[in-house]
Order: C-alpha cells, then sequence, then structure tokens
C-alpha cells in the first residue's frame, strides 16, 4: 500500500517540495490542485500530505469521523492550545462532549443570546463618531467577544482579561499555515518563549474562570453553568476541570474569531459591490426604519443573510483543516494506509466552478438560485457529526450585526489601504481600514 498512486502536485523541489509555492502563494497553490486530481499529494519539505479536491469525497471525510479523526498538522498545533476540548478531541471523546454541550445551542437559549447580541451591537455602532477611522477587525473582535463572554459566559469577565486572552490568542492564531505542516519536526520558530507564555496565560485564565463559577451561583442558562450542573447532577467526575477548561477556551477564542472574520470580510467586500450595498441599505431602512436590529427582523432580512453566506463562501474563517486516518481506508479510487495526513478545505471546494460559477466574484444571489450539488458542497461550518455545533447562533449573530451597522454607519475604505488574506489557522484579513459617516435616519 503506497501513496504513490496519488498524483504529485506540480512544482515539487528536491528537499523543499512544495514549499516555495506555498509560502508564496498558498490561496492560489491550493486551488490550483483542483484540476490534478480528486486527491492530490503535495510535500511540505519532509512531510507528505493529501489534500481532498473533491465535494464528494470531502463529504466522505467529514463524514466518517472515525476513520479520518482530527490529526495532522494543523489539528495538533490547535490541540496544543485547546486540548481535548469540542473541537480538537478525538473521536472516542466527542460523541460524549457533544451531547453535554448541545443544550447550551437549544433554539429557545439561542434566541436569548441574539437579545444578547443586538444589545452588544448597538452598544458598538453607538461608540463610533463620526469621521472616525476604524480598524474594522479589530472593533468586530470587540463586537463578537462581548457577546461571547455575555452570552455563553453570563458577563464573568473583566474587559482587561478579555483584551489580554484575545492578545494570546493571537499569538497562536497568526502562525502562517504553511509552518503548521512543519509542526511535527518541532521548529523553533513554534516553540518561542512568546507562544509558550501565551499558552500558560490563556489556560490558566479558563481554569480560573472554571474555578470561580464552581464556587458561585449557576443560573444553567450558559456555557458554564450547564457543564457543571451536568457534572454535578451525575454525580462523576465524567467533566473534570481540565475538560470544562478546554471548552471554555475552546468556545470563547472560536466565538470571538470566527464571526469576526466573517464581518471584516462582508464589511470589505460590500465597499467592493456598490450596487449590493445600496440594495442591502434599503433593506435595512425599510426593516428597521423605527427600531433597532433584534432576533426578530431576522426573517425579514433576506439580504443580510445572503451576504453572510456568500462572505463564508469565499472566506471561510476555517479555510484549511488537517485530518489523520486511524485505519486503512479507500478514498475515491485511493487506498490509503492508517497514519495518513489529510488536508480538507472549504476555501478549495467553494471556489470550484463546475458548483460555482464565476467562483471569485461577490455574489450574494446566487444563493437565491444555488443548484443542489452546490448547496451539499457548502462548508464553511464543516459537516457530519463534526459540524459546528454553533452555526445557528453564529449566522443570526452575523447578520443582526450587518444590519445593525448598515442603518446608523456607512462605512468606506481609507484611500490607499490594501486588504490581504492572512493564511493563518483562520482566514485573517490585514489593511481592513475604513473610514465611517453617520447615516441620516
Amino acid at each position: 500500500m503506497s501513496l504513490r498512486t496519488i498524483p504529485l502536485a506540480a512544482g515539487a523541489l528536491p528537499v523543499l517540495g512544495h514549499l516555495l509555492p506555498l509560502l508564496r502563494d498558498p490561496f492560489g497553490f491550493l486551488t490550483g490542485l483542483t484540476g490534478q486530481g480528486d486527491l492530490v499529494r503535495i510535500k511540505a519539505g519532509p512531510a507528505t500530505i493529501v489534500v481532498v479536491c473533491d465535494p464528494e469525497l470531502t463529504r466522505q471525510v467529514h463524514r466518517d469521523d472515525r476513520a479520518f479523526d482530527k490529526g495532522g498538522p494543523i489539528s495538533e498545533w490547535n490541540r496544543r492550545l485547546l486540548g481535548d476540548g469540542l473541537f480538537t478531541c478525538p473521536h472516542q471523546l466527542h460523541r460524549s462532549q457533544r451531547r453535554q454541550l448541545q443544550p447550551v445551542f437549544h433554539r429557545d437559549l439561542v434566541s436569548g443570546y441574539l437579545d444578547k447580541a443586538a444589545a452588544r451591537i448597538a452598544e458598538l455602532t453607538g461608540s463610533w463618531r463620526e469621521g472616525q477611522i476604524l480598524d474594522v477587525s479589530a472593533e468586530m473582535r470587540k463586537l463578537t467577544s462581548s457577546v461571547v463572554v455575555s452570552t455563553l459566559f453570563s458577563g464573568t469577565l473583566p474587559p482587561e482579561t478579555v483584551r489580554q486572552a484575545l492578545r494570546d490568542g493571537d499569538v497562536f492564531l497568526n502562525t502562517p499555515v504553511q509552518l503548521l505542516t512543519l509542526s511535527e519536526f518541532k521548529l523553533p520558530v513554534l516553540n518561542t518563549r512568546e507562544r509558550k507564555q501565551a499558552q500558560q496565560r490563556l489556560q490558566q485564565v479558563s481554569a480560573d474562570i472554571v474555578r470561580r463559577h464552581r464556587s458561585g451561583e449557576r443560573d444553567r442558562h450558559d456555557l458554564l453553568s450547564i457543564l457543571i450542573t451536568d457534572e454535578d447532577d451525575h454525580g462523576t467526575l465524567s467533566s473534570p476541570d481540565e475538560q470544562i477548561s478546554n471548552n471554555v477556551l475552546t468556545f470563547f477564542l472560536a466565538g470571538a474569531e470566527t464571526t469576526s472574520l466573517t464581518l471584516a470580510w462582508a464589511l470589505h467586500h460590500l465597499t467592493q459591490a456598490p450596487e449590493v450595498a445600496a440594495r442591502l441599505r434599503a433593506e435595512v431602512d425599510k426593516v428597521l426604519a423605527d427600531h433597532p436590529v433584534g432576533p426578530a427582523d431576522l426573517p425579514h432580512l433576506p439580504l443580510a443573510r445572503r451576504v453572510i453566506s456568500e462572505t463564508l463562501r469565499l472566506r471561510p474563517p476555517g479555510w484549511v483543516a488537517s485530518r489523520s486516518l486511524t485505519v486503512d481506508t479507500q478514498l475515491g479510487e485511493h487506498l490509503l494506509p492508517a497514519g495518513t495526513n489529510v488536508v480538507i478545505s472549504p476555501y478549495l471546494i467553494h471556489r470550484r466552478e463546475d458548483l460555482y460559477p464565476d467562483p471569485e466574484r461577490f455574489d450574494p444571489d446566487r444563493w437565491l438560485h444555488a443548484r443542489a450539488t452546490a448547496t451539499a458542497a457548502y462548508i464553511p461550518f464543516g459537516n457530519g457529526a463534526r459540524k459546528c455545533i454553533a452555526d445557528n447562533f453564529a449566522l443570526g449573530e452575523a447578520a443582526l450585526a450587518l444590519a445593525g451597522i448598515t442603518r446608523q454607519w456607512r462605512l468606506d475604505p481609507v484611500p490607499g489601504t490594501r486588504v490581504r488574506p492572512v493564511p493563518a489557522g483562520t482566514l485573517r484579513t490585514k489593511g481592513l481600514l475604513m473610514h465611517a459617516t453617520a447615516r441620516a435616519r
């Protein structure tokens, strides 16, 4: 059994493999693999990785999470920080954690979360000033982190603790994904004192949160209360403090990061599509003529929701992920041996022209008539048992925030700035500065 039956991507160099094209243009290199096969081998130095380029095979990887378990360079990097929380834990731990956490995202509770999100949106948009130049990515993280704290942790984190945790999270989240492909080789650049200190601070603050919450009042309506109360009700240590702490960190960093990136990219793409932006303003002005945005408005904001959907197609925050095979497994025409590192990528799948015509074009209206095949291959939140547990909450929060911002402000690019995607652990932005102009009501 050998991976040599899988075509090797073009452009490999001796020793370096594909490191140079990965460094020069990781996005172009990734999407360029589509025409080279359903499965394609890439070499990152001495490491061999199989990239899945076919939507049906990607779906198989998602759904067979026992064989395609969390593993490989990207997953292992995340596990260094998040331990065995819901996002990073192996298959043997995932089902029980998922069942335990599912009540946190019951429809009735999500409605209450969105009420709190609307209040945070009003606070943020009310704090901006006419003519202010906004670092949009930072402002969106300020918003989404406050939403996470107020909904999932009942507002128990002091502002400076939140700011420091976000800074420490950046130390990991800003790591170039090209370096992560080499993480198994213990490169010194991946094991700096800064990273170790950031990791220690994050794990310490999440452990302190659990400890304080355990000794105080529990309202059963947030993540921590449900985790801790569930343990007490069973009278067991099925959820020890370390596991609870890992999930605190997981939900805080993931909740603040992914939705903030979606909003930042949505606001950017609207500046590049003025006709769509004008239609969005018209929709918002009609629906929110006499009141600030709230959860009840979501059904009446279809364009805002399509803008979020299209942003997630073009700029999925979790743009690339890795898995590791636990057993020999047939994937398409190839039998892959246990231990193979596999990469799947929403970014790649969402840019297949056979699924999404003119895939680089920002077109929210493509979701009015999307074909079933395109919808089935739409995977910004993953698929199968590992699909993001908070997807409905995240979609609702993003649409509310987009409408709330549009109601009060027009955001235009600062002249001379150039917005660029950053190929880190998440699909981040660079250079997203915008000029805020208050809209007359």
